[in-house]
Protein backbone atom coordinates (compact mmCIF):
# COMPACT_ATOMS: atom_id res chain seq x y z
CA UNK A 1 0.00 0.00 0.00
CA UNK A 2 1.11 3.58 -0.65
CA UNK A 3 -0.71 5.34 2.14
CA UNK A 4 0.37 8.98 2.54
CA UNK A 5 2.03 9.51 5.92
CA UNK A 6 1.97 12.52 8.21
CA UNK A 7 5.50 13.33 7.06
CA UNK A 8 4.17 13.59 3.49
CA UNK A 9 1.86 16.50 4.32
CA UNK A 10 2.64 19.76 2.56
CA UNK A 11 2.30 23.10 4.35
CA UNK A 12 1.38 21.54 7.68
CA UNK A 13 2.98 24.35 9.71
CA UNK A 14 0.14 26.64 10.74
CA UNK A 15 -2.44 24.52 8.92
CA UNK A 16 -6.02 23.82 9.98
CA UNK A 17 -6.41 20.04 10.28
CA UNK A 18 -9.46 17.81 10.59
CA UNK A 19 -8.51 14.48 12.18
CA UNK A 20 -10.86 11.50 12.04
CA UNK A 21 -10.41 9.37 15.16
CA UNK A 22 -12.16 6.33 16.58
CA UNK A 23 -13.41 7.61 19.94
CA UNK A 24 -16.28 5.15 20.17
CA UNK A 25 -15.46 4.42 23.79
CA UNK A 26 -17.74 2.93 26.48
CA UNK A 27 -19.47 5.58 28.58
CA UNK A 28 -21.64 4.98 31.66
CA UNK A 29 -23.26 7.64 33.83
CA UNK A 30 -21.44 10.31 31.85
CA UNK A 31 -17.98 8.86 32.50
CA UNK A 32 -15.59 7.14 30.09
CA UNK A 33 -15.08 3.53 31.22
CA UNK A 34 -12.14 2.59 28.99
CA UNK A 35 -9.71 5.12 27.52
CA UNK A 36 -7.80 2.67 25.27
CA UNK A 37 -8.89 4.31 22.02
CA UNK A 38 -8.25 7.78 23.41
CA UNK A 39 -4.70 6.84 24.36
CA UNK A 40 -4.17 5.27 20.93
CA UNK A 41 -4.94 8.63 19.30
CA UNK A 42 -2.41 10.63 21.33
CA UNK A 43 0.73 10.26 19.14
CA UNK A 44 -1.02 11.68 16.08
CA UNK A 45 -2.70 14.48 18.02
CA UNK A 46 0.57 15.39 19.72
CA UNK A 47 2.42 15.47 16.39
CA UNK A 48 -0.22 17.73 14.87
CA UNK A 49 -0.34 19.89 18.00
CA UNK A 50 3.31 20.76 17.54
CA UNK A 51 2.74 21.90 13.95
CA UNK A 52 -0.84 22.82 13.06
CA UNK A 53 -2.41 26.13 13.94
CA UNK A 54 -5.82 24.61 14.60
CA UNK A 55 -6.91 21.00 14.88
CA UNK A 56 -10.31 19.38 15.27
CA UNK A 57 -10.92 15.75 16.15
CA UNK A 58 -14.10 14.09 14.94
CA UNK A 59 -15.58 10.66 15.54
CA UNK A 60 -18.77 8.66 15.71
CA UNK A 61 -20.06 7.27 19.00
CA UNK A 62 -22.53 4.45 19.54
CA UNK A 63 -25.52 3.70 17.36
CA UNK A 64 -26.85 7.21 16.80
CA UNK A 65 -29.28 7.27 13.87
CA UNK A 66 -28.89 10.67 12.29
CA UNK A 67 -30.46 12.71 15.08
CA UNK A 68 -29.23 14.32 18.30
CA UNK A 69 -29.23 11.70 21.06
CA UNK A 70 -27.81 12.55 24.51
CA UNK A 71 -27.03 8.87 25.11
CA UNK A 72 -24.34 9.03 22.43
CA UNK A 73 -22.80 12.45 22.95
CA UNK A 74 -19.01 12.72 22.82
CA UNK A 75 -19.02 15.39 25.53
CA UNK A 76 -17.66 13.04 28.25
CA UNK A 77 -14.66 12.25 26.05
CA UNK A 78 -13.41 15.87 25.90
CA UNK A 79 -12.10 16.15 29.51
CA UNK A 80 -10.48 12.71 29.32
CA UNK A 81 -8.77 13.65 26.07
CA UNK A 82 -7.65 16.97 27.54
CA UNK A 83 -6.14 15.29 30.59
CA UNK A 84 -4.36 12.70 28.45
CA UNK A 85 -2.90 15.37 26.16
CA UNK A 86 -2.13 17.86 28.88
CA UNK A 87 -3.77 20.71 26.96
CA UNK A 88 -7.27 22.22 26.73
CA UNK A 89 -9.82 20.61 24.45
CA UNK A 90 -12.83 22.65 23.38
CA UNK A 91 -15.96 20.56 22.88
CA UNK A 92 -18.17 21.72 20.00
CA UNK A 93 -21.78 20.59 20.30
CA UNK A 94 -22.42 20.42 16.55
CA UNK A 95 -19.91 19.03 14.04
CA UNK A 96 -21.11 21.64 11.52
CA UNK A 97 -21.10 24.63 13.90
CA UNK A 98 -20.07 27.75 11.87
CA UNK A 99 -17.93 28.85 14.81
CA UNK A 100 -15.47 26.05 13.98
CA UNK A 101 -14.10 28.19 11.16
CA UNK A 102 -13.43 31.06 13.56
CA UNK A 103 -11.41 29.15 16.16
CA UNK A 104 -8.30 30.87 17.47
CA UNK A 105 -4.82 29.65 16.62
CA UNK A 106 -3.65 26.86 18.92
CA UNK A 107 -7.17 25.54 19.50
CA UNK A 108 -7.88 21.81 19.69
CA UNK A 109 -11.56 21.01 19.25
CA UNK A 110 -13.54 17.80 19.70
CA UNK A 111 -16.61 17.85 17.45
CA UNK A 112 -19.91 16.29 18.45
CA UNK A 113 -20.84 12.78 17.27
CA UNK A 114 -20.78 12.68 13.47
CA UNK A 115 -23.67 10.23 13.40
CA UNK A 116 -25.99 12.88 14.78
CA UNK A 117 -26.05 13.98 11.13
CA UNK A 118 -27.73 11.60 8.62
CA UNK A 119 -25.14 12.46 6.00
CA UNK A 120 -22.40 10.61 7.88
CA UNK A 121 -23.63 7.04 7.44
CA UNK A 122 -24.99 7.90 3.99
CA UNK A 123 -21.47 8.82 2.81
CA UNK A 124 -23.02 12.06 1.63
CA UNK A 125 -20.62 14.29 -0.28
CA UNK A 126 -22.48 17.47 0.64
CA UNK A 127 -22.17 16.66 4.35
CA UNK A 128 -18.48 15.85 3.86
CA UNK A 129 -17.98 19.17 2.06
CA UNK A 130 -19.57 21.13 4.91
CA UNK A 131 -17.62 19.14 7.53
CA UNK A 132 -14.25 19.75 5.89
CA UNK A 133 -14.82 23.33 4.68
CA UNK A 134 -12.97 25.05 7.57
CA UNK A 135 -9.87 22.88 7.15
CA UNK A 136 -6.83 22.84 4.89
CA UNK A 137 -5.70 19.29 5.70
CA UNK A 138 -7.25 15.95 6.60
CA UNK A 139 -5.85 13.05 8.68
CA UNK A 140 -7.47 9.68 9.28
CA UNK A 141 -6.31 7.74 12.33
CA UNK A 142 -9.50 5.70 12.81
CA UNK A 143 -8.64 2.21 11.61
CA UNK A 144 -11.64 0.83 13.49
CA UNK A 145 -13.95 2.49 10.96
CA UNK A 146 -11.76 2.01 7.88
CA UNK A 147 -14.16 -0.60 6.47
CA UNK A 148 -17.15 1.75 6.64
CA UNK A 149 -18.10 3.81 3.59
CA UNK A 150 -19.15 6.78 5.71
CA UNK A 151 -18.73 10.43 4.84
CA UNK A 152 -15.92 11.26 7.29
CA UNK A 153 -13.78 8.31 6.18
CA UNK A 154 -14.69 7.93 2.50
CA UNK A 155 -16.14 11.12 0.99
CA UNK A 156 -14.13 13.60 3.11
CA UNK A 157 -10.57 12.57 2.15
CA UNK A 158 -11.53 12.63 -1.52
CA UNK A 159 -12.02 16.38 -1.16
CA UNK A 160 -8.30 16.80 -0.43
CA UNK A 161 -5.43 16.44 -2.87
CA UNK A 162 -2.31 14.39 -2.30
CA UNK A 163 -0.11 16.26 0.13
CA UNK A 164 -3.12 17.58 2.01
CA UNK A 165 -4.31 14.26 3.47
CA UNK A 166 -2.58 11.46 5.37
CA UNK A 167 -2.93 8.40 7.54
CA UNK A 168 -2.16 8.95 11.21
CA UNK A 169 0.39 6.93 13.16
CA UNK A 170 -2.17 4.40 14.41
CA UNK A 171 -3.54 3.79 10.93
CA UNK A 172 0.01 3.27 9.62
CA UNK A 173 0.81 0.82 12.40
CA UNK A 174 -2.37 -1.17 11.82
CA UNK A 175 -1.81 -1.50 8.08
CA UNK A 176 1.84 -2.45 8.56
CA UNK A 177 1.12 -5.12 11.16
CA UNK A 178 -1.83 -6.67 9.35
CA UNK A 179 0.12 -6.69 6.09
CA UNK A 180 2.59 -9.05 7.76
CA UNK A 181 -0.30 -11.46 8.30
CA UNK A 182 -1.79 -11.05 4.82
CA UNK A 183 1.30 -10.88 2.63
CA UNK A 184 3.59 -13.91 2.81
CA UNK A 185 3.22 -14.53 6.56
CA UNK A 186 6.13 -16.35 8.15
CA UNK A 187 5.27 -20.02 8.55
CA UNK A 188 3.96 -21.85 10.39
CA UNK A 189 1.01 -19.46 10.47
CA UNK A 190 -1.68 -20.35 13.04
CA UNK A 191 -5.06 -18.63 13.11
CA UNK A 192 -7.51 -18.75 16.02
CA UNK A 193 -11.11 -17.92 15.11
CA UNK A 194 -13.90 -17.83 17.66
CA UNK A 195 -16.98 -15.87 18.56
CA UNK A 196 -20.64 -16.70 18.39
CA UNK A 197 -21.38 -17.13 14.68
CA UNK A 198 -19.63 -18.63 11.70
CA UNK A 199 -21.84 -16.47 9.43
CA UNK A 200 -19.83 -13.37 10.43
CA UNK A 201 -16.50 -15.10 9.74
CA UNK A 202 -17.13 -16.95 6.46
CA UNK A 203 -14.99 -14.74 4.21
CA UNK A 204 -12.11 -14.49 6.72
CA UNK A 205 -12.12 -18.28 7.15
CA UNK A 206 -11.90 -18.73 3.38
CA UNK A 207 -9.04 -16.22 3.21
CA UNK A 208 -7.18 -17.91 6.06
CA UNK A 209 -7.38 -21.29 4.35
CA UNK A 210 -5.12 -19.83 1.64
CA UNK A 211 -2.43 -18.91 4.18
CA UNK A 212 -2.43 -20.93 7.40
CA UNK A 213 -0.87 -24.21 8.43
CA UNK A 214 -3.19 -24.61 11.41
CA UNK A 215 -6.68 -23.27 12.10
CA UNK A 216 -8.17 -23.34 15.61
CA UNK A 217 -11.95 -23.03 15.99
CA UNK A 218 -13.67 -22.00 19.23
CA UNK A 219 -16.61 -20.13 20.70
CA UNK A 220 -20.22 -20.59 19.70
CA UNK A 221 -19.22 -21.13 16.08
CA UNK A 222 -17.44 -24.35 17.10
CA UNK A 223 -20.87 -25.84 17.84
CA UNK A 224 -21.80 -25.46 14.19
CA UNK A 225 -18.63 -27.36 13.23
CA UNK A 226 -19.40 -30.08 15.79
CA UNK A 227 -22.92 -30.51 14.46
CA UNK A 228 -21.55 -30.56 10.90
CA UNK A 229 -19.41 -33.50 12.02
CA UNK A 230 -22.55 -35.30 13.16
CA UNK A 231 -22.29 -34.67 16.90
CA UNK A 232 -25.18 -33.96 19.27
CA UNK A 233 -24.76 -30.42 20.67
CA UNK A 234 -27.70 -30.27 23.09
CA UNK A 235 -29.07 -26.76 23.66
CA UNK A 236 -25.91 -25.05 22.40
CA UNK A 237 -25.93 -22.01 20.14
CA UNK A 238 -25.80 -23.21 16.52
CA UNK A 239 -26.40 -21.87 13.01
CA UNK A 240 -28.12 -24.68 11.16
CA UNK A 241 -28.09 -22.65 7.94
CA UNK A 242 -24.27 -22.62 8.09
CA UNK A 243 -23.72 -26.36 8.41
CA UNK A 244 -22.78 -26.70 4.74
CA UNK A 245 -20.30 -23.85 5.13
CA UNK A 246 -18.71 -25.60 8.11
CA UNK A 247 -18.46 -28.84 6.12
CA UNK A 248 -16.82 -26.94 3.25
CA UNK A 249 -14.20 -25.49 5.62
CA UNK A 250 -13.55 -28.97 7.03
CA UNK A 251 -13.19 -30.48 3.54
CA UNK A 252 -10.98 -27.65 2.23
CA UNK A 253 -8.70 -27.87 5.25
CA UNK A 254 -8.27 -31.61 4.69
CA UNK A 255 -7.64 -31.14 0.96
CA UNK A 256 -4.93 -28.56 1.67
CA UNK A 257 -3.33 -30.53 4.54
CA UNK A 258 -4.24 -27.78 7.00
CA UNK A 259 -4.50 -28.90 10.60
CA UNK A 260 -8.03 -27.99 11.72
CA UNK A 261 -8.58 -28.10 15.47
CA UNK A 262 -12.16 -28.31 16.69
CA UNK A 263 -12.81 -28.88 20.42
CA UNK A 264 -12.56 -32.53 21.47
CA UNK A 265 -13.84 -31.80 24.97
CA UNK A 266 -16.03 -28.95 26.16
CA UNK A 267 -17.48 -27.32 29.25
CA UNK A 268 -21.26 -27.58 29.35
CA UNK A 269 -23.90 -26.12 31.63
CA UNK A 270 -27.65 -26.05 32.14
CA UNK A 271 -28.15 -22.31 31.91
CA UNK A 272 -26.80 -18.79 31.94
CA UNK A 273 -25.99 -16.55 33.72
CA UNK A 274 -26.47 -18.54 36.95
CA UNK A 275 -25.83 -22.22 36.18
CA UNK A 276 -26.59 -24.96 38.68
CA UNK A 277 -24.81 -27.69 36.73
CA UNK A 278 -21.38 -27.48 35.07
CA UNK A 279 -19.53 -30.43 33.56
CA UNK A 280 -16.65 -31.30 31.23
CA UNK A 281 -17.63 -33.82 28.56
CA UNK A 282 -16.17 -35.17 25.30
CA UNK A 283 -17.41 -33.27 22.27
CA UNK A 284 -19.11 -36.37 20.92
CA UNK A 285 -21.07 -36.92 24.15
CA UNK A 286 -22.76 -33.59 24.86
CA UNK A 287 -25.97 -34.16 26.89
CA UNK A 288 -29.13 -33.12 25.09
CA UNK A 289 -30.25 -30.87 27.96
CA UNK A 290 -26.98 -28.92 28.31
CA UNK A 291 -25.15 -26.25 26.30
CA UNK A 292 -21.49 -25.74 25.38
CA UNK A 293 -19.89 -22.67 26.98
CA UNK A 294 -16.10 -23.17 26.78
CA UNK A 295 -13.21 -25.33 25.63
CA UNK A 296 -12.49 -28.34 27.81
CA UNK A 297 -9.09 -28.88 29.54
CA UNK A 298 -7.72 -31.22 26.86
CA UNK A 299 -8.74 -28.85 24.06
CA UNK A 300 -7.01 -25.98 25.86
CA UNK A 301 -3.79 -28.00 25.97
CA UNK A 302 -4.09 -28.93 22.28
CA UNK A 303 -4.67 -25.32 21.27
CA UNK A 304 -1.77 -24.08 23.39
CA UNK A 305 0.52 -26.72 21.87
CA UNK A 306 -0.48 -25.64 18.35
CA UNK A 307 0.50 -22.05 19.19
CA UNK A 308 3.78 -22.90 20.86
CA UNK A 309 5.94 -23.04 17.72
CA UNK A 310 4.00 -20.67 15.47
CA UNK A 311 5.89 -17.95 13.63
CA UNK A 312 2.73 -15.94 12.85
CA UNK A 313 -0.53 -15.93 14.82
CA UNK A 314 -3.81 -14.11 14.21
CA UNK A 315 -6.67 -14.30 16.74
CA UNK A 316 -10.22 -13.02 16.46
CA UNK A 317 -13.06 -14.07 18.74
CA UNK A 318 -13.31 -15.64 22.22
CA UNK A 319 -13.32 -19.38 22.86
CA UNK A 320 -16.39 -19.39 25.07
CA UNK A 321 -18.69 -17.31 27.26
CA UNK A 322 -15.65 -15.63 28.78
CA UNK A 323 -17.69 -12.81 30.32
CA UNK A 324 -18.55 -15.33 33.05
CA UNK A 325 -15.46 -16.28 35.09
CA UNK A 326 -16.33 -19.98 35.23
CA UNK A 327 -16.33 -20.16 31.43
CA UNK A 328 -13.31 -17.97 30.66
CA UNK A 329 -10.56 -20.57 30.99
CA UNK A 330 -10.43 -21.51 27.31
CA UNK A 331 -10.18 -17.90 26.16
CA UNK A 332 -7.56 -17.06 28.80
CA UNK A 333 -5.56 -20.17 27.88
CA UNK A 334 -5.35 -18.98 24.27
CA UNK A 335 -4.35 -15.50 25.43
CA UNK A 336 -1.54 -16.91 27.58
CA UNK A 337 -0.37 -19.25 24.82
CA UNK A 338 -0.21 -16.36 22.37
CA UNK A 339 1.84 -14.32 24.85
CA UNK A 340 4.28 -17.23 25.19
CA UNK A 341 4.50 -17.75 21.43
CA UNK A 342 7.87 -16.71 19.92
CA UNK A 343 6.31 -15.64 16.61
CA UNK A 344 4.63 -12.44 15.44
CA UNK A 345 1.24 -12.23 17.19
CA UNK A 346 -1.78 -10.16 16.23
CA UNK A 347 -5.06 -9.88 18.13
CA UNK A 348 -8.05 -8.27 16.42
CA UNK A 349 -11.52 -7.69 17.79
CA UNK A 350 -12.94 -6.11 20.92
CA UNK A 351 -13.65 -9.29 22.86
CA UNK A 352 -10.25 -10.81 22.08
CA UNK A 353 -8.58 -7.57 23.17
CA UNK A 354 -10.60 -7.68 26.39
CA UNK A 355 -9.37 -11.23 26.92
CA UNK A 356 -5.67 -10.42 26.64
CA UNK A 357 -6.13 -7.48 28.97
CA UNK A 358 -7.92 -9.71 31.44
CA UNK A 359 -5.12 -12.26 31.17
CA UNK A 360 -2.58 -9.49 31.82
CA UNK A 361 -0.59 -10.23 28.66
CA UNK A 362 -1.41 -7.27 26.42
CA UNK A 363 2.18 -6.03 26.57
CA UNK A 364 3.40 -9.40 25.28
CA UNK A 365 1.31 -9.33 22.09
CA UNK A 366 3.09 -7.80 19.11
CA UNK A 367 0.07 -5.99 17.72
CA UNK A 368 -3.34 -5.38 19.26
CA UNK A 369 -5.67 -4.13 16.54
CA UNK A 370 -8.18 -1.41 17.36
CA UNK A 371 -10.54 -2.60 14.66
CA UNK A 372 -12.18 -6.03 14.75
CA UNK A 373 -14.37 -5.63 11.67
CA UNK A 374 -11.72 -3.63 9.84
CA UNK A 375 -9.01 -6.16 10.59
CA UNK A 376 -11.19 -9.00 9.29
CA UNK A 377 -11.98 -7.03 6.13
CA UNK A 378 -8.28 -6.34 5.62
CA UNK A 379 -7.51 -10.01 6.17
CA UNK A 380 -10.16 -11.01 3.64
CA UNK A 381 -8.68 -8.71 1.03
CA UNK A 382 -11.70 -6.43 0.81
CA UNK A 383 -11.11 -2.84 -0.19
CA UNK A 384 -11.31 -0.61 2.86
CA UNK A 385 -13.01 2.68 1.89
CA UNK A 386 -10.85 4.79 4.19
CA UNK A 387 -7.61 3.46 2.76
CA UNK A 388 -8.81 3.71 -0.82
CA UNK A 389 -9.82 7.35 -0.29
CA UNK A 390 -6.47 8.25 1.26
CA UNK A 391 -4.54 6.63 -1.58
CA UNK A 392 -6.44 8.45 -4.36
Amino acid sequence: MSLPALSDLDGIEGARVLTRLDLNVPVADGRVQDDTRIVAALPTLEWLGERASESAACSHHGKAKGVQDPAYTLAPVAPVLAEALGRPVRFVGDCLDPAIAEAEAGTLMLLENLRFRPGEKADDRDFATRLTAPFTHYVNDAFGTAHRAHASVSAAPRLFSRGKKAAGFLMETEVSALSRVVTNPEQPFVAVVGGAKISTKTAPLEALLDRVRTLLIGGGMANTFLKAQGHEIGRSLVEDEMLDTARTVIDQAAARSIELLIPTDVVVTDGLPSPSRVEVVPSDRIPSDLMVVDLGPQSRLRYAAALADARTVFWNGPMGVFEIDAFAEGTLAVATAMADCPGFTVVGGGESVMAIRRAGVVDRIDHVSTGGGASLSFLTGDELPALAALEE
